[in-house]
């Protein structure tokens, strides 16, 4: 008798533990889904809401945080109060750093998240702080290559850092192509892990190709 207890509570807890993990896989998929349109729409902070939200239910997800960090770094950009963009680029740290911490670990995934972090502190002032923060967005991409060499991402942050440097400083439309190309290519390559992992940029990539048409 005691066993068939048991047995019905093992039985109870896996389905519960799977209609969670259904949930939380459902509410990922929409909100990723969303995020294709995040720059046109300048929708990244209800995303980043969405996905902390996820995150603080979960407690043991990294992704919502990772997510999250995206959407509200990707806001800084799309920001156009100046004064405001620190705000931002402090609190998708703060994100990432509970993303890493779940993790245990720092991954090429979001060693780009902390590149787009720096670069979102340099547009604030870039003649003033570009020593500061140029030199680390450019460490955390180099870093996340190093982790992850068939990741598109960091080869398409740093192709979109050539197209957007003056000639005068080694960037420019041309100097940008072999990077966005090297981006393409591994993109056309890339498998993401899971159905929830990161793969975004692809619209970005294609905007900046037909740039050369």
């Amino acid at each position: 008798m005691k066993k068939l207890v048991l047995f019905a509570a093992v039985i109870c807890f896996s389905s519960v533990t799977l209609a969670q993990s259904d949930k939380y896989v459902s509410a990922m998929k929409t909100n990723i889904a969303l995020m294709d349109s995040m720059m046109v729409k300048a929708n990244g902070a209800e995303l980043a809401n969405n996905f902390e939200r996820i995150a603080d239910a979960e407690k043991t997800q990294w992704l919502p945080y990772y997510y999250a960090a995206l959407a509200t770094v990707s806001g800084a950009y799309t920001e156009k109060d100046n004064s405001k963009k620190d705000a931002l680029a402090d609190k998708a740290q703060q994100l990432i750093d509970k993303a890493e911490a779940i993790l245990g670990k720092e991954n090429s995934e979001t060693d780009v998240i902390k590149s787009m972090i720096a670069t979102a502190h340099m547009m604030v002032d870039p003649q003033t702080r570009y020593m500061t923060y140029g030199p680390a967005s450019s460490g955390f991409i180099e870093k996340s290559k190093s982790l992850d060499s068939t990741n598109p991402r960091p080869v398409l942050l740093e192709a979109q850092g050539k197209f957007f440097t003056p000639e005068a400083y080694g960037g420019g439309k041309a100097a940008a192509k072999e990077y966005f190309d090297k981006a393409n290519a591994l993109n056309e390559k890339f498998k993401p892990e899971t159905e929830l992992s990161p793969n975004w940029g692809k619209n970005s990539l294609q905007y900046f190709l037909s740039q050369y048409k």
